[in-house]
């Protein structure tokens, strides 16, 4: 039974006792390095449910409007999604970089779609026969022509992107710039947190990745899209249908603003019962048509069946104060 239980010198050979010497050592002989633990957070799963769920849809449309332009294009993916700091991510980008400045209105701060310069060198060279593989790329901005295959890159993407948001909370997204150098496409102060999506595509077995930024506080107004899970991002066909059919069958009030006019308090208090009140109305004027209290409809006032009529000419698009 013996041979079932460890002796003494044994247990203090696997606690290390009497090595204390030796490892103090090793412990002085290291220097300490503090870590800050704010340049990089990950975001547990479940996190950003509504943006993952936004970037796996883009990522499936995105892929085959990108094909179009790229046949050698293999797979988009979405490798990682982590708050840092802005210099932070920055300074990781290899230079030269595509660095895309996009504002997503109504939404107030501008975003960030970056394309690593081994991205674009890599598409440039399959585009022509060429291999894909990973080559220097420093020293040098990029061409005409690879700054003509960025624009188109980021132009499919973005426009990809705009859809997506359209069953979810409609946005207008607008490219406000190109810039090659990341001094010009600051678009937070270098310590405030940003949301950085890292993305990349298989060309032909190389992979290359490609980046976006969003400022943090660019989501506080849909906090609750962005950070809990939408249900459902797809039309429902039938939900559309039998919502049409109750918006068909609303009663609704429609009435015709025959003339406006302007009295004073001091005329007013001079009417009496009989007093006439004299509005020219001719049938070549425009009336206003409201539904309910808005304006909607322009036209002509007639007669139809013995009956005042108004005959609908134009809608009003904007209604000036």
């Amino acid at each position: 039974m013996s041979d079932e239980f460890l002796s003494q010198e044994e247990i203090d050979a696997l606690l290390g006792v009497g090595d204390e010497d030796t490892s103090t050592e090793t412990l002085e002989e290291e220097k300490e390095k503090p870590f800050d633990f704010s340049q990089v957070e990950h975001i547990k799963k479940g996190g950003l449910p509504g943006l993952e769920l936004i970037f796996e849809r883009w990522i499936k449309i995105f892929r085959d409007e990108i094909r179009k332009l790229i046949p050698n294009l293999n797979m988009v993916s979405k490798d990682d999604m982590y708050i840092t700091r802005f210099q932070s991510f920055m300074l990781k980008i290899p230079l030269p970089a595509s660095y895309s400045i996009f504002s997503m209105k109504p939404l107030k701060e501008n975003a960030l779609m970056v394309l690593d310069s081994r991205l674009v060198f890599t598409i440039i060279s399959v585009l022509f026969g060429g291999p894909p593989k990973p080559f220097k790329v420093e020293g040098r901005e990029f061409t005409k022509l690879e700054a003509r295959v960025i624009r188109d890159i980021v132009e499919k993407a973005l426009k990809v992107f705009e859809s997506i948001w359209a069953n979810i909370y409609p946005i207008t997204i607008e490219l406000k710039s190109i810039e090659l150098n990341p001094t010009l496409a600051r678009i937070v102060s270098q310590n405030e947190k940003v949301v950085i999506v890292e993305l990349s595509m298989d060309i032909d077995g190389y992979t290359a990745p490609f980046y976006f930024c969003f400022p943090q506080s660019m989501f506080l107004p849909i906090k609750d899209i962005i950070y809990t899970e939408i249900a459902n991002m797809e039309k429902d066909p039938v939900w559309e249908k039998n919502l049409e059919a109750k918006i068909l069958h609303l009663n609704v009030k429609l009435w015709v603003e025959l003339v406006r006019k302007e009295y004073k308090i001091k005329e007013i208090l001079e009417w009496e019962e009989g007093t006439k009140l004299d509005f020219d109305v001719l049938t070549t004027d425009l009336l206003r048509v409201f539904i309910e209290n808005k304006p909607k409809f322009l036209g002509k006032l007639g007669q139809k069946g013995g009956k005042f009529a108004i005959k609908i000419k134009d809608m009003i698009e904007h209604e000036e104060e």
